[in-house]
């Protein structure tokens, strides 16, 4: 049985893709950390490893070097946000089955094992879903006649172009988020869980309650 004490090994990560996203980038999920850690007066930070990759990827060398440290130093891997250490759900769950390593997620600081196992379950099949939800979105507009991708200046600043953006976006969270809602959860709740579970808005930021209900009145018939 290992035993942990109060050292921690963070990690971060962004793709090439979210370098430059705030809501995704380094002193975010710095923050995220710092709060985390703030109130515990006996933790040590031994390292705080940074790397840009996909988190698709589950051959990352940073990480592994973080992982060896704590393996090493028996200390504990904090992570802001479970999409951060990884996207891919079988490589969480590997991770988690692990018991020379210790993980906290500083989102979900009360989540056991099997919860993070779940949520990395949900956020995969979310973004599935969404996937597809997207990619028939942009085929049914292809069949309206809208023209996808490339210059469009005859669309350039049209609130209808907005609008069936906008829309598009509803279609695509709707079906995660009303089930939610038909479970009575406040719009806070629901952008929690969501949020919680790596979904994010088409700008890849969290989503936030009034956001989330503007989207789902976009989904109400005129």
């Amino acid at each position: 049985m290992v035993t942990y004490n109060a050292r921690y090994v963070l990690y971060r990560r962004v793709s090439h893709a979210e370098q430059g996203r705030s809501g995704l980038g380094l002193e975010a999920q710095k923050r995220d950390l710092d709060l985390y850690l703030k109130d515990k007066e006996e933790a040590t930070v031994l390292a705080d490893f940074v790397e840009v990759a996909s988190g698709a990827k589950g051959d990352r060398l940073v990480l592994a070097e973080a992982l060896a440290l704590c393996r090493k130093e028996k200390a504990t891997l904090l992570v802001a946000k479970l999409d951060r250490l990884s996207r891919n759900v079988a490589f969480v769950a590997t991770l988690l089955e692990d018991k020379t390593v210790e993980l906290v997620v500083a989102s979900l600081p009360q989540a056991s094992r099997f919860e993070l196992h779940l949520y990395a379950a949900l956020a995969e099949q979310e973004r599935t879903f969404i996937s597809q939800r997207t990619k028939a979105a942009l085929a049914a507009a292809k069949e309206r006649g809208v023209q996808l991708g490339g210059a469009r200046p005859h669309l350039a600043g049209s609130n209808e172009a907005k609008k069936q953006r906008f829309r598009e976006e509803a279609e695509a969270l709707a079906p995660l988020a009303l089930p939610l809602r038909a479970q009575g959860l406040s719009l806070r709740a629901v952008c929690d869980r969501l949020n919680a579970a790596g979904v994010r808005t088409r700008n890849g930021k969290p989503l936030y309650a009034v956001k989330l209900r503007n989207l789902l009145l976009a989904m109400e018939p005129a």
